[in-house]
């Protein structure tokens, strides 16, 4: 059987609608200690494909805009036409009525919604929804929008939402059930864009939503006819499919000393079939222009024209997956990059001088949604306490306190690595794995066979050879290796260990501060190229032998290793380390873990040491079973609660 591990060298110096794979985005990241940092808890922000509303709206005006021409190629995207849409999961969180299956967000059934959060919901059938994520689970699988407004009081007498355009100015009206009625009010400049005007007001010319988005001055319509003499805001992500789903805030005066002398307008799309030549087309099939692409607002409908970019206009935040984010939703709580990046300081200074200065029960319902299915898996975090106080980062530096290259691998604390497992079979160990959580342990196919009682799985082993004080041994229930693993070519090497459980209990492992759980990554897309993470094991050394105690090193992530294998290098494979063989795991390691963070200090199980050439050599990186690519996989032999954190 051919094992891999880490190798250690002297230092001769010191210094995942149809969904299409979009360009990768190389990211460089500085190397990082793979003891992470608790992040700040934060929840992402839903996206969900935009369906049609039922709710019926006066006749509708239409746009007559003349195509520009597409230029051969733009600064901001990648190309365009984009096949990712706000239902591709591989890039872009679901929102909490949704959940993410092979690449896709679906509808939930609504007894999936948590319990904990139940403010009563008025729908438009007349009844009550115990919460709002319940009404848009129903409201998804049904492609009707459902809800009408919040609130216990909902009978057959009652007025429900609606909204309308007018055919003759445009003007998008809202009828708001209140104590006495409807109450009907206009829509203030403020904040209207694209996104809220594709939720609902053109469904009944196409479903690709308006053509434009615009406003009036009051006082300019006269008075023809009697209109509201109010307007409120709106803000809408997109994926809603009425603006009743929305979030309606800030009831004011016209034209008062709060600068809302506009009101907003919209006219809608009505070409069937995208023009040649036009500058974007949306997923979708409707045709925007490239100002509208990139800039974080979504103006198909679907959101694709935010999905595949280079770059970020309009002070719009790009997520490395190559997705704009809308600046106001930076830093507000809600996780939007796969990575969290959108919630670091780093996207401080892009964000918004003008907050939208709200929290209705639609906004607050969304985080606590998020917090509350979040909560519910606890992973990549380590116990920092049982870590030794000398920080991980500072072994290894120069007096200068320049960090040192990492040659091959240092040893690592006695509790750092607080997922890695060493597999004992038949009392001899030659391959480790990563604990991912409850009672499982991933590794390579190629360290196992189906004989569990062979097996041993050892926790928080620091010394190969010997126990220390937090060791945990635990025997092996069952093994799961991939039904098509290739031996030889090490196609799909990847294996689930399930470990037996304690006695009159369903837990497998007593409470131990020094073992932690490793995330498993559900997207392909979480980390680019050239992201630096981590590699652990007790592999052998330049000098051949077995390294005594647990090494690990930093790696890089190296993108199109095809070109180094040939056509041994097959899905499902990943490559890491150095172009120059300075670090590379080798006999030994196979099974164990490759470990990225994430932007909010989030680790995941990114790939198992699984095969390679010439250990150690120039041109020769390691090849790792990436483990993103069999989430489903995975999933499926440990249940879903068990490894899906987000998008559940």
């Amino acid at each position: 059987m051919f094992l891999l591990l880490l190798q250690v060298k002297p230092s001769d110096n010191e210094d995942k609608a149809n969904v299409t794979e979009p360009v990768p985005v190389l990211e460089t990241k500085s190397p990082t200690s793979p003891t992470p940092t608790s992040p700040t808890p934060t929840s992402p922000t839903p996206t969900s494909p935009t369906p049609t509303s039922p709710t019926p709206t006066s006749p509708t005006l239409l746009a007559t805009t003349k195509t520009p021409k597409k230029p051969e190629s733009d600064e901001f995207l990648e190309s365009f036409t984009c096949g990712y849409t706000r239902a591709s999961c591989d890039v872009a969180f679901c929102p909490p009525w949704e959940r993410c299956f092979e690449g896709r967000c679906i509808c939930k059934l609504p007894y999936l919604c948590p319990t904990e959060i139940l403010n009563p919901v008025c729908g438009h059938n007349n009844r009550t929804y115990r919460s709002y994520c319940q009404v848009m689970a129903l409201s998804c699988r049904t492609k009707k929008s459902l809800m009408s407004h919040f609130g216990e009081n909902c009978g057959e007498n009652l007025q429900k939402f609606r909204s309308s355009i007018d055919e003759q100015t445009g003007l998008v009206r809202l009828f708001i059930p209140n104590s006495s009625g409807l109450e009907e009010l206009l829509v203030c400049k403020k904040f209207w864009n694209m996104a809220a005007a594709n939720v609902e007001l053109c469904k009944f010319t196409l479903v690709k939503g308006a053509a434009s988005k615009d406003s009036v001055e009051y006082r300019s319509l006269g008075t023809l006819r009697q209109l509201p003499e109010k307007c409120v805001s709106v803000y809408c992500q997109g994926y809603e499919m009425s603006l009743a789903e929305c979030i309606i805030y800030d009831k004011v005066t016209i034209g008062s000393n709060n600068g809302n002398k506009n009101v907003a307008t919209a006219t809608c799309y009505q070409t069937s079939i995208a023009p040649a030549g036009c500058p974007f087309t949306c997923a979708n099939g409707k045709c925007v222009t490239l100002n509208q692409a990139c800039n974080g607002i979504d103006d198909c409908g679907d959101r694709s024209d935010e999905m595949c970019c280079k770059k970020c206009k309009k002070n719009a935040f790009r997520c490395k997956t190559g997705v704009c984010v809308y600046k106001d939703a930076l830093r507000d709580g809600q996780i939007d990059c796969l990575d969290g990046e959108d919630e670091t300081e780093k996207a401080v200074f892009l964000q918004s001088k003008e907050q939208n200065a709200f929290a209705p029960t639609q906004f607050l319902e969304k985080q606590e949604i998020r917090a509350i299915l979040e909560s519910k898996l606890y992973c990549g975090i380590p116990n920092a306490t049982t870590v030794d106080h000398e920080e991980a980062g500072d072994r290894g530096r120069t007096s200068h306190g320049r960090a040192k290259r990492v040659v091959g691998g240092v040893p690592a604390k006695p509790t750092q690595i607080q997922w890695q497992v060493a597999l004992e079979e038949n009392r001899r160990i030659d391959c480790g794995g990563a604990y991912i959580g409850g009672c499982w342990v991933i590794t390579a196919a190629h360290c196992v066979r189906p004989n569990p009682g062979a097996f041993r799985v050892k926790f928080s082993l620091w010394k190969k050879i010997r126990a220390q004080g937090t060791t945990d041994i635990v025997p092996v229930e069952d093994i799961y290796i991939h039904p098509n693993y290739i031996a030889s070519t090490y196609q799909n090497d990847i294996a689930v260990i399930k470990l037996k459980k304690l006695p009159f209990t369903d837990k497998c492992l007593l409470d131990n501060p020094a073992i932690s759980a490793v995330c498993v990554p559900w997207s392909t897309q979480l980390f680019q190229p050239n992201h630096t993470c981590s590699i652990s094991g007790w592999g052998r050394t330049a000098e051949g032998k077995s390294a005594s105690v647990l090494l690990w090193a930093n790696v890089s992530l190296i993108e199109n290793c095809s070109q180094f294998y040939g056509d041994r290098f097959k899905p499902g494979m990943m490559c890491a380390g150095d172009l120059e063989g300075s670090v590379d795991s080798c006999q030994g390691d196979s099974g164990g873990p490759l470990v990225c963070k994430d932007e909010l200090g989030v680790s995941y199980l990114w790939g198992i040491v699984s095969w390679g050439e010439r250990c150690g050599q120039p041109g020769f990186p390691g090849v790792y079973t990436q483990v993103a690519h069999y989430f489903e996989w995975i999933r499926l032999q440990t249940g879903w609660p068990a490894v899906t954190k987000f998008n559940s």
